[in-house]
């Protein structure tokens, strides 16, 4: 996919910023932001100006449906999102893509946090990476909480000062 847009835009170099992030969810509702988060990415690079213009991601299975080969699950996706019927699921997602269409700018809360949701589900969350989650931070961020890597410059160990 990537080569062929290259060619078909006359340019070079990585399609993708950088390997995909992956971020916990706690909620339905999260989901739901993240998903729309997900369907805005050719939006923000400027490829179309709609997801229904980019034919293979997750809105066109969801509004299509049978159009092209399934990759999401839609049962298991009503369920997380707790809704009852593809009619109300298109209807979230149309809704929601019509909230976030005119400010689709990057949002670190989906591209840089290891987790989203309430100071308990992220502390089980830190608990659970063990050693590694010594050094990820519970932050606030847009009206969210998460949990994200140390985002300072090296600071002080044991009092001594490492590098600004």
């Amino acid at each position: 996919m990537a080569q062929e847009f290259n060619e078909r835009k006359n340019r070079r170099g990585a399609f993708w910023e950088d390997r995909y992030q992956a971020t916990a969810v706690q909620t339905d509702g999260h989901l739901a932001r993240c998903i729309t988060y997900i369907d805005l990415n050719m939006v923000r690079a400027r490829v179309v100006r709609h997801p229904r213009d980019w034919e293979v991601c997750g809105f066109n299975e969801i509004q299509n449906a049978g159009k092209r080969k399934r990759v999401i699950d839609i049962a298991t996706l009503m369920r997380l999102l707790k809704v009852d019927s593809r009619e109300s699921l298109i209807a979230l997602q149309n809704r929601l893509l019509n909230d976030e269409i005119e400010n689709s700018q990057r949002n670190s809360i989906w591209t840089e946090s290891i987790a989203v949701g309430d100071a308990k589900y992220l502390q089980e969350i830190k608990c659970n990476l063990g050693p590694r989650g010594k050094y990820r931070n519970i932050e606030s961020a847009d009206g969210f909480r998460v949990l994200r890597e140390f985002s300072g410059l090296y600071c002080t160990i044991s009092g001594n000062k490492l590098s600004d």
